[in-house]
This record gives structure tokens, sequence and C-alpha cells, in this order.
């Protein structure tokens, strides 16, 4: 049809000739309401943007002359973060001659990469950026069976708490 008929067309039933499709070959056309069509779609985009999951990036420092005992406190508060979801960026920080001895920094992020290994996957390996050196973890993706799922978005609406 072209875009004279279809034009008419619209205005005989007092709709708008939207194009809903432009890259297809012939482009496709509907008539329909502009403003509720523009409506539908924020409302999709809105839904869309709901279900995105955020991750961010959590920071927990070390020092190369740390105590074992703190670096196991360190580990179980990354591994706490790496349960909620987020990123964790493990950070060693040298101080002026701690520099001479960047082996030292590695072993320790390398220490703390192993403690976590079931948790999460080395996203970025050690490396020196000025006087710290950092890694990167990201959490394993946890997949839930479908019917847990929909047992806690039933809790969920009915007000009850669910356990993590």
């Amino acid at each position: 049809m072209t875009v004279r008929d279809a034009l008419q067309i619209a205005r005989e039933r007092n709709t708008d000739l939207v194009e809903v499709a432009p890259t297809a070959q012939p482009p496709v056309c509907r008539m329909l309401d502009f403003g509720k069509f523009k409506y539908e779609q924020a409302k999709k985009e809105r839904e869309a943007h709901k279900r995105q999951k955020v991750v961010s990036l959590r920071q927990v420092r070390l020092r190369p002359k740390t105590g074992e005992h703190d670096i196991q406190s360190k580990i179980a508060v990354a591994s706490k973060l790496l349960d909620q979801g987020n990123k964790v960026k493990v950070l060693v920080l040298f101080r002026g001659r701690e520099m001479t001895h960047p082996q030292l920094g590695k072993e320790l992020l390398d220490n703390v990469a192993r403690a976590l290994a079931e948790k999460a996957s080395v996203e970025r390996p050690p490396s020196m950026e000025g006087n710290s050196m950092s890694l990167i973890l990201f959490p394993h993706p946890t997949k839930q069976p479908k019917k847990e799922r929909e047992n806690e978005k039933e809790k969920e609406k009915a007000g009850e708490t669910v356990d993590a």
C-alpha cells in the first residue's frame, strides 16, 4: 500500500500511522493511537528495567604484612559480598619499602583467589596500579530451580518472609 493511501485511511479512522518496523523490507506501519503506543513502549521499558540486576564493585583492602587471622576475616567479608551478587576488588596497598617486594602482594592475592574459588572466578588477574596491586573477582551465577522461584514469589505476595 502506498504511504498516501495509508495516511488517507488513517485520517478517516481518526488514528495515527505509526512505523513499527523501519528496518523491514518494505517498512511496516500500523494505524493506532500514537500516545497509547508510546505509553505501552515506556511501560515495557520500565518492566525490563525492573528485571535488570545491578552488580556493584565492592572493595576489600589488605597490606602485605596483614596477619593471617585478619586475612581470613577479610576473606569472610569478601565471601559475603560475593554471596550478595557483587563483584569484589581485592586490593593490596604497598607503602615505602614494601614496593620492592610485589611478589608478596601477588602471593596474598593468589591465596585469596584460591580461598574464594568455590564462590567466585577471577575476572582480572593481579596487576600493579601505582602503589597497589589488585584482583577482581566475580560471583559464580547461582541457578535456582523454577519451582523454588515460583514458591518464593507466592510467599512474597502472601506477605511471608523468604529466608535466603
